[in-house]
């Protein structure tokens, strides 16, 4: 087993899930290696998902702020509305080529539970989706939509209810099925090969907004920001401007109500070396070295580890880590839905928050390039609820 992420990854999973796990990883490199499979997978997401998504510069939110222009990826308009559904096609066209017949997945904020729904709906395969009891809470709207594409949603009550947990149950239960089922994984996250194949079929990302940066600026970005849970919509974006090493790479993790507290979710800010998930990567440990519960109002960020390869790309000094507070990220939901009509996930906020930080720090010549990971019509009870029901 090869492992791209220095000493970061790996496999620490038992024996019969290797097993699947080395059968999973053949098969993905005979299908990337597979013309007709290639073009199948570019077929949906230009026909089905609606690709490329545009890149979008947010004139009125840049002149507010002073400084650098801030562009925006918008994953928020492909079909579902977020960056997941990138990945579900491609892990189930490869379920479909492996001939499995059901898919199981977790989910927090529930956009990866819905784009594997609409995939599985597409191919007419059974799915089940596992999301803790507390995220099923947040985010009832994503949690109909799934019933409503035909999934069976299964609440987890363990631990805290939440990513974590739901990652822990599906894994369990993929042991349980293993020879018909196929766990399609949502995030960079989890044992070898799954961070590798979620960054494959995320990077259209980056290989779209390199191509439209240069026709619209005539310039790369100066700066890349995206929000960091397990990572993949940061990964899809950073991939392809890792080599060029002017371009400067920002992850935004969740410092929930403050990093002098307990409730935050910022891996790389405060975490530690160790094993989550069949992963070795960065994981927030309590005094005693067992992985401690997380907080985030953000369902999609609240995860106490982080995708092998952001961990790498910290420990070799290519990308840096910052982290915003729930407020910051609710001022920067509101400020980008004000100023340009848009309302994005709160996951997605996290990045917009740090670069409205960021932007005013620069020259007018100087472009930040956000990920916007997601819509934010999932989230806007929680907003409502969090600004106490006053007008926003």
């Amino acid at each position: 087993m090869e492992n791209e992420f220095g000493r970061f990854g790996g496999q620490f999973v038992p024996g019969v899930v290797i097993e699947a796990l080395n059968e999973l990883e053949t098969a993905f490199n005979e299908a990337i290696e597979d013309p007709v499979f290639i073009e199948e997978f570019k077929y949906y997401l230009k026909n089905f998902v609606g690709r490329p998504s545009p890149i979008y510069y947010a004139e009125q939110l840049s002149k507010k702020l002073g400084g650098a222009k801030i562009y925006l990826k918008r994953e928020d308009l492909n079909h579902t509305g977020a960056h997941k559904i990138n990945n579900t096609v491609g892990q189930i066209l490869l379920a479909r080529r492996m001939g499995k017949k059901k898919v199981i997945a977790e989910t927090g904020a529930g956009q990866h539970g819905v784009a594997t729904a609409t995939t599985a709906a597409m191919f007419g395969m059974d799915c089940e989706i596992f999301q803790g009891k507390i995220d099923m809470e947040r985010q009832k709207l994503n949690v109909f939509r799934m019933e409503i594409l035909g999934a069976k949603v299964t609440g987890v009550e363990t631990g805290t209810k939440t990513l974590a947990d739901a990652v822990d149950y599906a894994i369990g239960k993929w042991v349980e099925r293993i020879d018909d089922t196929f766990y399609l994984l949502g995030s960079a996250v989890g044992p070898h090969p799954y961070p590798t194949i979620v960054k494959y079929f995320q990077r259209i990302i980056g290989e779209e907004a390199i191509k439209q940066m240069d026709e619209q600026a005539h310039k790369l970005p100066d700066y890349l920001v995206a929000c960091v849970g397990g990572g993949s919509n940061a990964i899809g974006l950073f991939t392809e401007f890792i080599p060029h090493e002017e371009v400067k790479i920002i992850g935004v993790e969740a410092a929930g109500k403050g990093l002098h507290t307990k409730d935050h979710a910022a891996t790389l800010t405060l975490g530690k070396e160790g094993i989550i998930h069949g992963m070795n990567t960065k994981v927030i440990l309590d005094e005693e070295g067992s992985i401690s519960p997380v907080y985030s109002m953000s369902a999609g960020l609240d995860y106490p580890g982080v995708g092998p390869e952001h961990a790498y790309l910290q420990d070799i000094k290519r990308a840096t880590y910052e982290a915003v507070t729930d407020k910051e990220a609710v001022d920067a939901f509101l400020a980008l839905s004000h100023l340009e009509g848009i309302i994005p996930a709160i996951e997605s906020s996290h990045a917009v928050a740090y670069a409205m930080k960021l932007a005013p720090t620069l020259d007018k010549d100087t472009i930040i390039l956000v990920n916007l990971s997601g819509r934010g019509d999932k989230d806007v009870e929680a907003i409502k609820k969090y600004l106490g029901n006053s007008e926003v």
